[in-house]
């Protein structure tokens, strides 16, 4: 984006080409989903380079490494499941609900086993965010009249060997692959007129990826169908311009021929 020209019309390329930027930069920790939900909706409202420059005025532009930072560490790949299983005892290890509820979710640490009892109550065990202590951890559910849920992200392998009675556990993602070097979640425990539900959902960031991906899909085909219509109108243009010259050709050879027949009527009077 030029500062040269900030008062000329933006257009949905150079929308495109800043949402990129701000796509990367989400993905590399720069931006915070708040963040990005904001310059994303200023970026499809902007109408003018003026408005587009300074939305992107303090990330690296695209195909410009940034400084790197030098530790004594190397850290693993951005996002592997390698940098997840960091070992330690967990962030917590239990929880309870009598009558109420809890939550675990965004960044925290998945001990070895956690714990988590509910009674006349309700949880949320969310780890598509969650660090890992393990290569393998235990998720032990009591639930009494009551419910959990056990959210995993895409990858991770999930073994479930609870016990219901007059409820049960939700069986439906075990037996998934999981990806290489990705935790293994065991849901145990046990439920009596309640039940542990077990789902494999997306991440938020994940989620607005594949959200742009899809807007992208439907702007170049729109691209596309206007460059098929210009194309069909060209090809129009090109028929109505030869009819016309056909029309004028026809017009001319039947001035020529009345013409001469005037001129030979006059003759014979003459």
């Amino acid at each position: 984006m030029t500062d040269d020209a900030p008062e000329l019309r933006a257009s949905d390329a150079d929308r495109e080409r800043v949402a990129e930027v701000l796509r990367d930069a989400l993905a590399e920790g720069r931006l915070d989903m708040t963040e990005f939900e904001e310059r994303l909706d200023a970026t499809y409202k902007a109408r003018t380079y003026g408005e587009l420059t300074p939305i992107t005025r303090d990330l690296p532009a695209a195909g410009v490494t940034p400084m790197t930072v030098d530790m004594v560490k190397k850290p693993e790949q951005s996002g592997s499941w390698a940098q997840r299983i960091v070992g330690g005892e967990g962030s917590s290890t239990w929880a309870v609900a009598v009558m109420s509820g809890f939550q675990r979710k965004g960044r925290w640490t998945v001990p070895r086993r956690f714990n988590c009892f509910a009674f006349w109550g309700g949880g949320e065990i969310d780890l598509r965010e969650a660090n890992f202590a393990d290569r393998e951890v235990e998720i032990n559910c009591v639930a009494i009249m009551g419910g959990m849920s056990v959210i995993v992200p895409p990858g991770v392998e999930v073994v479930v060997r609870g016990i219901g009675i007059m409820g049960g556990f939700d069986q439906r993602e075990e037996g998934v692959p999981g990806d290489p070097g990705a935790p293994r979640v065991i849901v145990t425990g046990f439920a009596f007129w309640g039940g542990v539900g077990v789902e494999r959902k997306l991440t938020r960031a994940e989620k607005q990826r594949l959200r742009e991906e899809r807007r992208q899909e439907k702007l170049d085909r729109k691209a596309s169908r206007r460059e098929l219509r210009g194309s069909v109108g060209d090809d129009m243009d090109d028929v109505h311009d030869a009819h016309r010259r056909m029309l004028d050709g026809h017009r001319s050879l039947m001035h020529d021929r009345h013409e001469e027949r005037r001129e030979r009527r006059r003759r014979g009077e003459d």
